[in-house]
């Protein structure tokens, strides 16, 4: 394999970017929730939970801006178990206040203000960014009256917010839409969104999935550590490749369930399968080296229930390409997929940047599978030349009856087959059907939705 540069262009931004920031344990990814109006961002009660920057949109009285949450900024010896990714946190938040319109600095108004919060203030006042002071926690009057002390910070007026319980949020969106440049309407921005292809990296922990979403991006977007488990909240990063608009997901590495390791863990596992539900194709990475294993093809599986696009990516393939024939190793891996062999196998190297054309390629070309509609006329021929080649083996008198067949929709491909009892078709069959469709049509990459539905006759 050559080493190909990637040809993207990054979306451009019409929606403001407001940054949340401060020392940890503040409550910044509750407020982040509280804002977006989902829980995608973890929260618990330990300082460092929030490392890589979490994006998402907000939309109020009928306009939208961007928000990032950040991890906390304090010394390595605060934060429990997060000193090896300090100085990447760090690095992080330094690249969210750059590129923001606007900063939230969140205090807490339960703990007064600390040393932490005054090292916070004057790396902003040197940013100089227009910043507006949040002091959360203020869950009632006196805590409310409490946060004048943080005029201390030499930060204008403290705005008081509960994001347990959304006291002052309102407010304080109104001060965000005063101090803002232009906010573009949500209905203009709805049929953008709609044409984005949703594209989720999911895999094991530490195979490079992180990586991988820097070299695509050309950027550190995401935080990599040779550390299993660094990534943990679903990271969304809008992008454009060859003329089509993208967003990529970079997600937390999906253990055995056995082997998850903690509250945060469990609730990054399904952060990380929720990023799946959402998805338009999933790539799966693994290391190359270790080879395809049984905990991957388990991940394959989730892509598959939910019927997403799905590429199979073979990342670090610069650890053995001295060893290994690059077709045999390819080939080797669609052996392994028995039960996915339409899933196409990429082999690439984040670190030598090396198969991400090829990648972003296939992807692309999988998006367009997922639009692909099928005439009615020849879907019922296909099906129905399957069925009198090989009919489907019932015990009993009753046998299978296939009274129509049609698309009922795409991005999912999906097919409603309507048969005398659909509890006659076996799983084994339905694969015989999808495989039938794709002899016939293609679909390469794109998951397959195959409903069947009871109907007599005369209905």
């Amino acid at each position: 394999m050559t080493e190909e540069a990637i040809q993207y262009e990054r979306t451009p931004v019409r929606k403001p970017l407001v940054a949340i920031v401060g020392r940890p344990n503040v409550g910044k990814s509750a407020l982040f929730n509280r804002m977006i109006g989902e829980r995608r961002a973890i929260v618990e009660d330990i300082a460092g939970t929030t490392r890589d920057r979490l994006q998402g949109e907000v939309e109020w009285r009928n306009r939208l801006f961007d928000l990032i949450d950040t991890g906390g900024l304090a010394e390595p010896t605060s934060v429990a178990g997060s000193g090896a990714y300090m100085d990447a946190i760090k690095a992080q938040v330094e690249s969210a206040v750059a590129a923001a319109d606007l900063l939230l600095f969140v205090v807490d108004s339960k703990a007064g203000i600390t040393a932490a919060d005054h090292e916070v203030a004057d790396m902003l006042r040197r940013a100089q960014k227009t910043t507006i002071l949040v002091a959360n926690k203020a869950d009632n009057q006196r805590r409310s009256d409490d946060a004048t002390e943080f005029y201390e910070l030499g930060l204008d007026d403290p705005q008081p917010v509960s994001a347990l319980n959304g006291a002052g949020v309102g407010e304080l969106l109104d001060l965000i839409s005063e101090m803002l440049p232009y906010l573009p309407d949500a209905d203009e921005e709805q049929s953008e969104a709609a044409k984005s292809l949703r594209v989720a990296i999911i895999g094991r922990p530490n195979v490079g999935k992180s990586a991988l979403t820097n070299a695509l991006l050309g950027q550190e977007r995401v935080i990599v550590s040779d550390i299993a488990g660094t990534t943990r909240d679903a990271i969304d990063t809008p992008f454009e490749y060859d003329g089509e608009a993208m967003t990529l997901i970079d997600t937390a590495g999906i253990r055995r369930p056995g082997r998850i390791e903690g509250s945060i863990e469990h609730y990054s596992v399904m952060r990380a399968k929720g990023a799946v539900e959402r998805a338009d194709i999933a790539i799966l990475v693994f290391d190359a080296s270790a080879r395809l294993r049984a905990q991957d093809l388990h991940i394959v599986g989730i892509a598959l229930e939910e019927a997403t696009g799905l590429v199979v990516c073979a990342n670090k393939w610069d650890l053995i390409k001295d060893t290994w024939d690059f077709d045999k190793f390819r080939n080797s891996i669609i052996r392994r997929l028995r039960f996915a062999t339409w899933a196409p196998v990429v082999v690439v190297s984040a670190l030598e940047k090396t198969g991400l054309d090829e990648l972003m390629r296939t992807v692309k070309s999988i998006g367009e599978e997922r639009r692909r509609r099928v005439p009615t006329s020849e879907l019922n021929a296909i099906i129905r030349g399957a069925l009198a080649r090989r009919p489907p083996t019932i015990p009993g008198k009753k046998r299978l009856k296939l009274l129509y067949v049609t698309q009922a929709r795409t991005e999912p491909p999906t097919f409603v087959f309507f048969v005398n009892d659909a509890e006659l078709v076996s799983s084994t069959y339905k694969r015989y059907l999808e495989n039938a469709i794709r002899r016939q049509f293609g679909y390469k990459g794109a998951g397959l939705r195959m409903v069947f539905r009871s109907r007599n006759e005369e209905e």
